[in-house]
């Protein structure tokens, strides 16, 4: 029995309507009609144009970049549905944007990702929907409930399609070791032998390889990480790989496209012969194609999560 919403409406703000989209054609519903704007000085503003009184409401927004552009107007319009008598209200946030700021790295630091959670339940959310959070506890800072997806089996999918299953030839490699159970779980899917890049951090967004646990030469080898910031990590660990370890090819893949600075040029420059993302964020707008770059679409995912959700089944089978 449905419990919650008389009907489903999904709506979307203005980071990522191609997604938003998507998602609404596997469900084979419309849109619903809203508008997300600005105000000269800058003022976030939603405009809602149809009804949603005792609607099981879903709005798409990725806190990408522009991250803060990004947070106001989802909050804006889950104030507005809220105010308009929503049933029940889920924000589905394929990429959580400050969840690396989710603990105190040093004295006097904030913790933005929990304040971020704070200001999504307050604006009036009931549940948050998300795929691949960069630290799985995040789901404890919030007090409402939160399916965190893994896109790890599109990925697997995808290379199983392209290598088969338990190819001696290729290798899964984790770029740091904070990834390493990650990255564990999805070698066990595609049956193959797995390696770690060991690194150290000097600061954020720069990082120096130090050196490579497991032998990986002459083998083609598949990075796995959450997200491509700046890309500097990956292209550091490929580099070491094939340097270093002597691998063969290297293929990469990540769930967040973030691919901010000098992403796309260090990608170019690098020894990643494709990197394989989802369309969690879009390409920006801003950046020049990339020929290595391809994404997989999430929107089957998150279109059948929504409609578990709003149906009241389990969506656990989707955790895997």
């Amino acid at each position: 029995m449905i419990s919650h919403g008389k009907e489903l409406k999904v709506f979307a703000g203005n980071s990522n309507p191609a997604l938003a989209n998507g998602i609404c054609q596997s469900l084979s519903k419309e849109l619903g009609k809203s508008e997300a704007k600005r105000f000269a000085d800058g003022e976030c503003s939603i405009s809602v144009y149809e009804p949603v009184r005792g609607s099981d409401v879903f709005i798409v927004q990725s806190t990408c970049k522009p991250v803060n552009d990004n947070l106001m107007e989802l909050l804006v319009m889950i104030d507005a549905m809220k105010r308009a008598s929503a049933g029940r209200i889920t924000a589905v946030i394929p990429y959580f944007g400050y969840a690396r700021q989710d603990r105190k790295a040093k004295s006097r630091d904030p913790i933005s990702a929990k304040l971020v959670a704070n200001l999504i339940t307050k604006a009036g959310a009931d549940r948050v929907l998300t795929m691949d959070l960069h630290a799985a506890q995040i789901q404890g800072f919030f007090d409402i409930p939160v399916d965190n997806m893994m896109g790890a089996h599109l990925f697997a999918n995808y290379f199983i399609s392209r290598f088969g299953k338990g190819n001696d030839d290729v290798m899964v490699v984790s770029p740091d070791v904070g990834s390493v159970a990650r990255v564990r779980t999805f070698a066990h899917k595609l049956e193959m032998n797995m390696a770690i890049v060991d690194k150290r951090r000097e600061k954020a967004n720069q990082s120096e390889v130090m050196n490579i646990i497991g032998n990986v030469e002459g083998k083609t080898i598949i990075l796995l990480d959450d997200m491509v910031d700046t890309a500097g990590s990956l292209c550091g660990a490929a580099k070491a790989l094939v340097e270093i370890g002597g691998a063969k090819e290297i293929y990469a893949c990540a769930s967040h496209g973030v691919l901010s600075g000098p992403a796309i040029d260090r990608i170019n420059d690098s020894y990643i012969k494709e990197l394989t993302l989802l369309d969690t964020i879009p390409y920006p707008e801003d950046k020049p194609a990339c020929d290595k770059i391809r994404y997989l679409s999430v929107a089957p995912v998150f279109a059948e999560a929504i409609e578990r959700i709003y149906e009241e089944v389990s969506i656990s089978s989707l955790f895997d």
